[in-house]
């Protein structure tokens, strides 16, 4: 008898802590077979043993019969909505009112906004008693004989210690995959499909026999705090890091944020990264960190004043992937390409879509044929979201990657820890070709009339086997190739020549160093004045530069040790590329940065005579900040030809607007000043 409960015991804990590794660590360690082993022989035991069972036990994450209906239950603390906004303008106003309330700088912490479906947990000295849907924030159905099904939610914390009640908000959601899936199955069944996740999640709540809820494998993220006794805490960061040691997953969320232009970047990188994601967010959730700054913000009669959600536009349409191919980048990474049937989203035809790496590939089990669900957000380019299984006729073919180039037909390698293949061949054309548009486009030595038609022909003729080639290049060369007459190849010529004298800087955004775009490049121009210099740096006094870090470090100064690198610099020196910071720099920025320092400038509509990036590059330049929404803390809009809305939203906060030509006699100013 002692030996059964003491296994039993074991059993318990054993299957938890697999639980734990396979839904919220990813790393199991056993395979499943032996999983269902170990939970097999435990339900032996309880049968045995039926006065043993308790409610935190694994075997009753599947409840018994179906359930008459749901019992309304009131939440101990209301569940407030929260206000959302779709622009940076906002959300800079947002921060405004804030610092205005608590006459002091906040930390922010940004979450992923999951659209799931709002929960309330809790918990009584560490055991799962309840769980309770939103509801109208002041009452929620019960709904714990389905959320006791989910595996993220532990049925007892790990280590609770003596706290008496922790009720953890957070959402419950599906994965995309495993819409896909039970799409499938709803098909085969003759019965409704499920339009996106969260429909499926809200459906699957509502289920009165949990056995049916246990089939739509849901997951869960803890995001917020309910009621509290017995825990200390002062900030969110904290409660947070406290969710995860007690083995709850934690939406994924930023370290505490000083500034609400770090929460936009951070924002921003979060977006950009969608693709790679098996659930569907819709934004990022700011929240004010401190408990006491949120005591003084305080709440309206829906929402509280500390978090704001900080929204995207998302569009949805199906096609059928026709095709996958690979393109070849400039630092040799491999990345598949979805050949679509055209279809619009947003107003905009999409016929391909980056599939990013092999990896998302198999992640989303992506097939030739297959119909697909794709997505654009905002600015944000399309990407796949899942596969519609249901749609498939058995007639689609599993995509292979290439284990060879498609370009050289070197051997591909994986990135050591990373997702990427690369082309191990430096010399391999179609790097060289993407190398050489790089080098050639305005941020780095904007070559005019380099563009990619011409340099196909150069390095498919052998006329360019280099960056430093171009510079070799003659007159009777570049006339001899299609859509190139004597006049064209004089300009070609003459830009080439000019690009020597850019500088620093754009040297190093040309030569595609690993983690080296325009903004690494110019502070290590401004750091170390000149190549020489820079090449004798070692990766640790590198990493010390602000924003550069070990990473970067490491890249830069292995780019340096390599005889490459040390091949195409040497090789460009000798054709005379300026490699030192141009002396029209040189001590020029803190003069310049006296007309626009502090200014927040927001250009909108097509300039004549700059890009759009050019003239934010010169407001940076100038000591201002180039923003992309108009607020009452924006000092100057600079128009073009139809500015849109932005010039509208100036004129109604009475912002000072700029033509082109006002702007270029800022600018002019700026220089003179000089």
């Amino acid at each position: 008898m002692e030996d059964d409960h003491r296994r039993m015991l074991e059993l318990r804990r054993e299957i938890e802590r697999h639980n734990r590794l396979y839904y919220q660590e990813a790393q199991p360690v056993i395979s499943d077979l032996e999983f269902d082993r170990l939970l097999q022989e435990l339900i032996d035991l309880e049968e045995k043993h039926p006065e043993w069972v308790t409610p935190d036990s694994p075997t009753q994450r599947v409840g018994g019969a179906p359930l008459p209906g749901f019992k309304s239950v009131r939440h101990s603390l209301p569940m407030l909505s929260i206000d959302n906004t779709y622009n940076e303008g906002d959300l800079r106003d947002f921060d405004a009112r804030v610092r205005k309330l608590i006459q002091a700088q906040p930390q922010y912490v940004v979450q992923h906004k999951v659209d799931g479906v709002s929960v309330s947990l809790r918990y009584e000295k560490g055991q799962f008693v309840q769980a309770l849907s939103r509801g109208d924030g002041e009452t929620g159905d019960d709904i714990t004989h389905n959320v006791k099904t989910i595996h993220d939610v532990p049925l007892r914390l790990e280590h609770p210690g003596d706290v008496p009640i922790l009720e953890v908000r957070g959402e419950i959601y599906m994965n995309n995959s495993e819409l896909s899936r039970l799409n499938a199955i709803q098909t085969a069944r003759g019965d409704r499909l499920f339009a996106n996740p969260r429909n499926a999640t809200a459906g699957s709540l509502k289920l009165l026999d949990p056995r049916q809820c246990a089939e739509r494998r849901l997951r869960f993220f803890g995001h917020s705090e309910g009621l509290i006794q017995g825990l200390p805490l002062t900030n969110h960061a904290d409660f947070l890091h406290l969710l995860k040691r007690l083995g709850m997953p934690v939406v994924p969320h930023s370290n505490p944020l000083d500034s609400i232009d770090a929460v936009l970047d951070y924002c921003g990188r979060e977006m950009e990264q969608r693709h790679a994601l098996d659930y569907e967010t819709d934004g990022m959730v700011v929240k004010v960190n401190d408990y006491q700054q949120r005591e003084w913000l305080g709440a309206t009669s829906k929402s509280p004043r500390w978090v704001i959600a900080y929204k995207v536009e998302l569009w949805q349409a199906s096609t059928r992937i026709k095709n996958i191919t690979v393109q070849v980048g400039k630092t040799g990474v491999l990345t598949p390409v979805a050949d679509l049937e055209p279809v619009v989203i947003a107003g905009t035809t999409v016929s391909r879509v980056s599939l990013h790496n092999a990896e998302e590939i198999k992640r989303k089990d992506l097939r030739l044929g297959d119909v697909v669900v794709v997505e654009k957000a905002g600015k944000i380019i399309p990407h796949v979201v899942r596969v519609e299984l249901e749609k498939r006729t058995g007639k689609e073919t599993p995509y292979h990657f290439p284990k060879n180039c498609p370009a050289c037909a070197a051997p591909v390698e994986q990135d050591e820890g990373g997702v990427y293949q690369r082309c191990t061949n430096p010399d391999c054309p179609a790097q060289l070709k993407e190398r050489l548009r790089f080098f050639a486009h305005r941020g780095a030595m904007d070559i005019e009339g380099l563009g990619p038609v011409i340099i196909e022909q150069l390095v498919d003729q052998g006329l360019v086997r280099s960056l430093a080639d171009l510079y070799r290049l003659r007159v009777e060369q570049l006339q001899e190739l299609e859509r190139m007459g004597r006049k064209s190849a004089e300009k070609l010529v003459a830009a080439i020549e000019a690009s020597k004298t850019r500088g620093l800087a754009r040297v190093l955004t040309g030569l595609t160093i690993r983690h080296v775009g325009e903004r690494n490049a110019q502070l290590l121009a401004d750091a170390y004045g000149s190549m020489d210099a820079l090449m004798q740096a070692d990766a640790a006094s590198l990493a010390k530069l602000p924003g550069i870090g070990e990473v970067v470090a490491e890249s830069i100064a292995h780019f340096f040790r390599s005889p490459q690198g040390h091949h195409v610099i040497q090789a460009l020196r000798q054709h005379g590329v300026l490699m030192e910071v141009p002396r029209s720099e040189v001590g020029s920025e803190a003069v310049l940065k006296k007309t626009l320092e502090g200014k927040t400038l927001v250009v909108t509509g097509t300039l004549a005579e700059f890009s759009r990036e050019e003239a934010e590059e010169m407001i940076r330049k100038l000591g201002g900040k180039a923003t992309s929404s108009v607020t009452k803390k924006t000092d100057f809009v600079v128009t073009g030809e139809k500015p849109g809305s932005k010039l509208a939203k100036a004129q109604q906060l009475n912002i000072p607007v700029l033509d082109e030509a006002a702007f270029k006699k800022l600018i002019a100013t700026s220089t003179k000043a000089n």
